[in-house]
């Protein structure tokens, strides 16, 4: 069965898109721990991101850092934080977090709720910054 994150590349459910290319997607977590947080995803299914061959892994850290770069110039932070954790989708993904501490990046802090219009707001600023 698909991951989650295929049924988003494969539109069959819907995202805040940041960025998309042919080979990644980077979209708003909808359970984020700061404004902007944000997923790098590689469109090919992948379980765990250090099984992905080097060029697709080295890819979407390009991918990440200029999606993190739109973001520090949108959501006011020290630094984007760079998590990956993997356990949670079945699926490679890198999490970007708007830091301003080091205790922002904890899963175990709660996950804070955006209306809808903020998210697309932060999608759309986010996404007209990157340069791919």
């Amino acid at each position: 069965m698909a991951s989650i994150f295929t049924r988003i590349v494969n539109g069959e459910i819907p995202c805040y898109r940041v960025a998309e290319n042919d080979r990644y997607i980077a979209f708003l977590d909808v359970r984020p721990l700061k404004p902007g947080h944000t997923l790098v995803v590689p469109k090919q299914e992948v379980d765990y991101i250090f099984d992905l061959d080097e060029n697709t892994l080295a890819g979407m850290m390009l991918f990440a850092q200029k999606v993190a770069r739109a973001m520090k110039e949108v959501v006011e932070c020290k630094r984007i934080g760079v998590v990956v954790i993997g356990l949670e989708v079945p699926h490679a993904h890198i999490h970007l977090i708007p830091i301003t501490k080091e205790t922002d990046l904890l899963f175990t802090n709660p996950r804070i709720q955006l209306s809808p219009e903020e998210n697309e707001r932060l999608a759309r600023e986010i996404g007209a910054r990157v340069k791919l």
